[in-house]
């Protein structure tokens, strides 16, 4: 019967007496008004001082409360999930990768001092599924709850024929405010200074063509797989949700002094932290100062990846790197641990003594 539809469909198409609509073409407005009307309700679960109006409008209302900022800049950030999407159509699960996106530009500029305001999404598919959409931007507004700032906005996007059936992208953008004498820059970084890591809750959303390459490719798992050295699924592990710092940096920076902050993404503790330091400086991690989660140790055994390749791709287990006087390690790793933060000081702020920048190990 379904296919019998289509080939009417086909039929009335090529007649040029008959009048066509826009879900003829594929798009449906009528969907999309009603996912509209079911976001505006998601996003009530996301209030914070200074949303004004609501969602539906042309653009997204704020009010800055500037009390106690004496000069106020706004830091914004924008990302995507990548190619871990694949993974949430393979498992046909949709409720986690919202969060990721959340986590993906928040952690951007919260490693600037900046705490997050509001957020917007941008939701593309070739055929709108409500259930689907539903979930995702459900998981964008468990983001935005865990990063203290408010979902006001957004662009669900359906253009048929553009993605294949099933699939859909992400795309969110993020504004936070600091005071100007806050901005974190890296600008106060000294040799001498500490290096301190908070840990990853797995992949985070990085280094997915790899994983896959390794994983469905080389291995030939499925995603609903029991992987043993993993304890779980091959997509549960998967799909674990980055973690979001935001507020946890900003508890850090309210009293103690946080010279500097690495996000870290693309790019895998290699290439993040040096990116933040000055250019007379050098990082030296030391080896085994931190449990490394077995993901990776799976991943590296089974694709056989170097231990450079590891570091300039993935976390690791490290999410987030503060960098830290040394006389202000220990009050910065106590207060972590006050708030459950299994911290560790991985590594140290050297001299650099080579023609560029460089991540040195020691035992």
């Amino acid at each position: 019967m379904k296919n019998d539809k289509k080939e009417l469909d086909r039929e009335l198409d090529k007649d040029t007496s008959q009048p066509l609509s826009y879900a003829q073409a594929g798009v449906d407005i009528d969907k999309a008004n009603d996912l509209v009307r079911r976001i505006k309700e998601i996003a009530k679960g996301t209030p914070r001082s200074g949303v004004m109006g609501e969602i539906g409008g042309f653009g997204g209302l704020f009010s800055l409360n500037l009390a106690n900022v004496d000069r106020p800049v706004l830091v914004s950030s924008t990302d995507g999930v990548g190619t871990k999407l694949k993974i949430a159509f393979l498992l046909d699960r949709h409720d986690t990768v919202g969060i990721d996106l959340v986590a993906m530009c928040v952690n951007d500029i919260a490693v600037q001092g900046a705490k997050p305001l509001f957020f917007l999404d941008y939701f593309s598919v070739g055929k709108l599924d409500s259930r689907i959409a539903t979930e995702v931007i459900s998981g964008v507004a468990e983001g935005c709850k865990i990063a203290a700032c408010a979902l006001i906005g957004g662009e669900t996007a359906e253009m048929p024929g553009f993605y294949a059936e099933g699939e859909y992208d992400l795309a969110g953008f993020a504004v936070g405010l600091v005071d100007n004498d806050k901005i974190i820059d890296g600008s106060g970084i000294r040799m001498g200074h500490l290096l301190i890591g908070l840990p990853s809750s797995g992949l985070h959303s990085n280094g997915y063509s790899l994983v896959r390459k390794i994983c469905l490719d080389r291995l030939n798992l499925k995603i609903d797989d029991h992987v043993p050295e993993l304890g779980t699924t091959l997509g549960e592990e998967l799909l674990t949700p980055t973690r979001i710092y935001s507020e946890t940096i900003q508890r850090l920076i309210r009293n103690l002094p946080i010279h500097g902050l690495a996000h870290i993404t693309g790019g895998g503790i290699a290439e993040n932290i040096i990116r933040i330091i000055p250019d007379a400086c050098n990082i030296t991690l030391h080896r085994d100062s931190w449990e490394v989660p077995a993901i990776f140790r799976f991943l590296q055994e089974a694709g056989k990846v170097s231990e450079e390749e590891m570091l300039r791709t993935f976390n690791n287990g490290i999410g987030m790197v503060a960098i830290v006087p040394e006389k202000a390690a220990a009050d910065v790793l106590q207060q972590l641990r006050a708030m459950d933060e299994n911290a560790v000081v991985i590594g140290e702020i050297t001299e650099r003594k080579t023609s560029e920048k460089r991540l040195e190990w020691t035992s």
